[in-house]
């Protein structure tokens, strides 16, 4: 197996964490002020449902249990996500290839709803 090299820290004039940590959060405010209100309702029923059920699950499963239409742009993603991280509903449980074939079995992350919310829920 061929592992990458890792640097303990960034190499001065090639990374800028910061800089892109910003881009990042940008790129998501952009998206989710341009998310559709219905569709980013639907996509917080479905994730709050799925953290209920207590499984690992990803953006795909949302659309193959009927929950939620793929959205116009897979930007629509993160941030329903990211909210619903910050809201304590669901935590990261790890990364696994896509299920959506629109993206080739690329990496994506996995959730799972927290163990607050699910008590909470119950």
């Amino acid at each position: 197996m061929i592992q990458q090299l890792q640097f303990p820290e960034a190499v001065e004039g090639t990374v800028d964490p910061a800089a892109g940590e910003t881009a990042k959060a940008d790129g998501m405010a952009l998206a989710a002020a341009h998310t559709p209100v219905s569709w980013s309702d639907a996509c917080a029923a479905a994730i709050k449902l799925m953290a209920r059920r207590g499984v690992v699950f990803q953006a795909a499963d949302l659309i193959a249990e009927g929950l939620v239409d793929e959205p116009d742009s897979p930007n629509r993603w993160g941030p329903a996500f990211l909210r619903a991280s910050h809201a304590g509903v669901i935590e990261p449980a790890g990364v696994v290839q896509s299920k959506r074939a629109t993206v080739r079995r690329s990496l994506c992350r996995a959730w799972q709803g927290t163990a607050d919310y699910r008590r909470a829920a119950a």
